[in-house]
């Protein structure tokens, strides 16, 4: 008998299809993939597998209960981690851990044996609040309080979103331990790494199921999707900006847009950011990379004005960092990781909105959100509610936001997780073009094919700069075959704790 049984499962919302008429199955104790592009229906169909959703039409069973008329049964034989995490941020970890093992009626001594080998690498953090974990240790207490209850069927959607390299190849070994107990896996990832991992993928598009096979079959069939065309190095078109005077800065004379010597960041004893000195060009895009914890959103926030250091000096569009923070932060655009859109305003209000806010005159906002729009090919969404939007529009929307006002340097605070292979590759044009403009584009990512996009590339483990330069030189120079392999060496020389 397999793990799971789909048969002609179909969903609405509204006039939206999400799923339509989808049939797969899952053996006992396979780990099986649910992949597709953002809106696809993959959160939808693990809703209904997880009793969490009713399907409209069709049937689903998990270990031989109907997921519709057996609820309770299903609920004790599932873990569920959804695309966002599930925890309680402002519980501790145990607290957590206590929480959901209460939920399915049983205890974490007497689960404790089912999660031992991933709970004890975080369990010495059991007074800390979940909120103020890294991004792998989140994983691996929401992996635990998945696990808690000794469920038989594992659901995963999208489990490694926004996680460091070395935290997600971490995370699939304890996968792979899981599946070694018997456990059935369904997961979906953006990551093709990660894909490949799986024993047979179903790869679901705009609700439609396109073809079930194995990762490599699957990947080679619909290149177009997850393995498009690489985008090349911009070559000599990253320099037409500089004749055409584009720009004008009040720090004319300098080629720098951001300026760090001796930056420090402390919390207490803690230095999140621990003595970085470094800059930035012009028209420069600088991947600024590490590991979940490592001080890169610290020195971020510093860098936008949204946090003072500690110690030492920075520079931004030539203004300082500790004393012209609210000069900078106009002079600037930002995206964070959770895209500062408003949803529940429109397409065409939100741009407005921000527009307003980084004081451009009306007529000025008018032009250039009907030439945005029509750009963008949203002209026939501007009235749509942002809500509504697929995550790679709301991605594109909030770069295009970010950077409308022509700002000298935009902060883009891992931009694409969780996107699908072809949007990113489109978002990433978005940004050539922005740097063909003279924007400076400054970029965290975990996705290291785009650290490869990158003009230069620095390193942080432990708060400390541990390496700079072009991916070229820093491929040569750690003698490793690309940037993944220079990310996982230096990451793993990590001393502090998370």
């Amino acid at each position: 008998m397999n793990a799971i049984e789909v048969k002609d499962i179909s969903k609405n919302y509204g006039k939206v299809k999400a799923l339509d008429k989808v049939s797969f199955s899952v053996g006992k104790g396979e780990l099986f993939g649910l992949i597709g592009p953002d809106g696809a229906g993959k959160t939808s169909m693990y809703r209904i597998l997880c009793s969490l959703l009713l399907p409209a039409t069709g049937t689903a069973s998990v270990d031989g209960f109907d997921v519709v008329n057996q609820m309770t049964e299903i609920r004790k034989r599932v873990g569920y981690m959804p695309g966002k995490f599930s925890l309680y941020q402002d519980l501790t970890v145990e607290e957590n851990l206590r929480f959901f093992a209460t939920l399915f009626g049983t205890t974490v001594e007497e689960g404790y044996d089912s999660i031992r080998a991933i709970y004890s690498q975080i369990e010495r953090f059991k007074n800390r609040r979940a909120g103020a974990l890294s991004g792998g240790m989140k994983q691996k207490l929401a992996l635990s309080c998945a696990l808690v209850h000794q469920p038989s069927v594992l659901f995963l959607d999208e489990p490694t979103t926004g996680v460091d390299p070395v935290s997600r190849k971490e995370f699939w070994e304890m996968l792979a331990m899981l599946k070694e107990r018997g456990i059935t896996i369904l997961a979906s990832t953006p990551y093709l790494d990660e894909v490949r991992r799986c024993e047979r993928v179903a790869f679901l598009d705009q609700g439609i199921l396109r073809g079930i096979d194995t990762p490599n079959n699957i990947l080679t069939t619909f290149a177009d999707i997850f393995n498009p065309p690489g985008i090349g190095k911009r070559g000599k078109k990253s320099e037409e900006w500089r004749s055409e005077g584009v720009k004008e800065w009040k720090n004319e004379e300098s080629e720098n847009v951001i300026e760090v010597e001796h930056l420090v960041k402390a919390f207490g004893t803690f230095h999140a950011v621990d003595d970085i000195s470094f800059s930035v060009k012009r028209g420069e895009i600088f991947g600024f990379l590490g590991a979940n914890g490592a001080g890169k959103t610290t020195a971020m926030h510093m860098l936008t004005g949204l946090n003072q250091p500690t110690s030492g000096t920075g520079k931004v569009c030539g203004y300082d960092i500790s004393t012209e923070y609210e000069q900078i932060k106009k002079h600037i655009g930002y995206m964070s990781q959770k895209f500062s859109l408003y949803e529940d305003l429109t397409v065409a209000e939100n741009i407005r909105l921000f527009a307003g806010i980084y004081g451009m005159k009306d007529h000025d906002i008018r032009r250039k959100t009907d030439e945005l729009l029509e750009q963008l090919h949203f002209t026939e969404h501007k009235h749509a509610l942002v809500a509504s939007l697929p995550l790679g529009w709301k991605q594109k929307l909030a770069f295009s936001v970010s950077i409308f006002h022509e700002p000298g340097v935009v902060f883009l605070d891992e931009p694409t997780g969780g996107v699908d292979p072809a949007t990113r590759r489109q978002f990433w044009e978005l940004i050539y073009d922005a740097v063909s403009r003279g924007i400076t584009v400054f970029v965290t990512t975990h996705y290291m094919d785009e650290a490869e996009y990158c003009d230069r590339i620095s390193i942080m483990v432990d708060g400390k700069i541990k390496a700079m330069g072009s991916p070229e030189e820093l491929t040569t120079t750690y003698h490793q075959p690309d940037i993944d392999h220079v990310f996982t060496y230096l990451a793993r020389q990590a001393t502090r704790g998370d």
